[in-house]
This record gives C-alpha cells, sequence and structure tokens, in this order.
C-alpha cells in the first residue's frame, strides 16, 4: 500500500483526507513530531506548496496538504488567504461575527470559497488540484454543521455549507472538488514515485 504523510497537525484533518482518499487504497499517515513551516504565501497554492514540500522533504514520502478560504466580493477577495486568521479573531465564532460586520451594509453578497489541495513528492514533483464553489454570504448563521464560515455562505440551490451533512458537503464544496480532481487522476494513473521513506 502507497504510503502517503498528510501535512497538518491537526488530526481531524488526517481523518478527512483518510474518508475522502479512500478509494485510491493510499495509507495516509499523520505528519508526526515533525514541524510545519509557516504559511508565508500569499496564494493558496504557495501555501499548499511550502506546507505539502517541506512534509515531502522531511519525511521521504509524498505529502498531501491544502489550502483554503473564503473570497467576499464586497471585500474586493477578502479574506481570501487569510481566512482562518481574519482581523486577528481568536475562533470561528469570532471571525463570523467579525465578517458579519464589515459586510452589514453591502449590497454585492457574492462570494466563493476556493481549496488547492497539493500533493508533493520528494524529488520536487508538484502535483496541484483547485476546487472552487460559488454563492453568497447572508447576513446571519442558518445550520450548525461544518466550521468555519460554513454557516454564512448559501449555495445556490438556497441551502448553507453548514445545513448539509458530510457526504453532501463533499460532493458540493471547494474541497470536496479538489478531492474529487485528485482521486480523477490516480484513480487509473500510476501510484506517488516510489521514495526512500524516512518514517
Amino acid at each position: 500500500m502507497t504510503r502517503v504523510v498528510v501535512a497538518t497537525s491537526n488530526p481531524g484533518k488526517v481523518s478527512e483526507f483518510q474518508e475522502a482518499l479512500s478509494g485510491l487504497g493510499w495509507q495516509l499517515e499523520p505528519l508526526g513530531g515533525y514541524p510545519l513551516p509557516e504559511e508565508t504565501g500569499t496564494t493558496y497554492e504557495e501555501n499548499a506548496v511550502i506546507k505539502a514540500a517541506a512534509a515531502a522533504m522531511m519525511t521521504g514520502l509524498p505529502a498531501l496538504a491544502d489550502d483554503s478560504g473564503l473570497e467576499v466580493a464586497a471585500l474586493n477577495g477578502e479574506p481570501g488567504v487569510y481566512s482562518a486568521r481574519f482581523g486577528d479573531r481568536r475562533d470561528d465564532n469570532e471571525r463570523n461575527l467579525y465578517l458579519l460586520e464589515l459586510t452589514r451594509h453591502a449590497t454585492d453578497r457574492r462570494a466563493k470559497f476556493v481549496s488547492v489541495l497539493v500533493l508533493a513528492y520528494p524529488d520536487g514533483h508538484i502535483e496541484e488540484y483547485r476546487g472552487e464553489v460559488e454563492g453568497k454570504l447572508l447576513e446571519g448563521p442558518r445550520g450548525v454543521g461544518g466550521f468555519g464560515y460554513d454557516p454564512l455562505f448559501e449555495l445556490p440551490d438556497g441551502r448553507t455549507l453548514g445545513e448539509l451533512s458530510v457526504p453532501e458537503k463533499r460532493a458540493v464544496s471547494h474541497r470536496g472538488r479538489a478531492f474529487a480532481k485528485l482521486t480523477e487522476a490516480h484513480k487509473d494513473g500510476p501510484p506517488p514515485r516510489p521514495t526512500g521513506s524516512r518514517i
């Protein structure tokens, strides 16, 4: 079975990757005690590559990482790559309240979620898979599922990401679409290139 490390310190994200990519037959493993570099990129691609490439070099295994964010038209695309630390707020609830305050008088409520998934190899080869979903920003949360800005983001069908079950969200979300592209690319192709593992 092909071993692939997930470049994150979040156990929940490792589980999410394992479930989403279960059809590939890869053995997805946590990064362990290796430190992740600071995300200094200005794009999702740059941040995901920073994490995945570092993990691949440290472990000697192919590595997966992602970066994602919410882009709000009324804020000229913000918070974007800074979504997880928007306004230096401490948690999801504070970031949601901050976003609602900034857009309180906005008439243009268009928004989109973007996710970029990167598969990096120790030999320097990089693969990128991008997923997007468009919708609109609500004036208040709806739904208790998901995380982050999910309860504020309404899909074209009228439901928010916070109102979807996990399988429903994976089928339509930005991250789910990126996972689908990676799965499609590797379903019949060769497995990740052999390397000299250090873990």
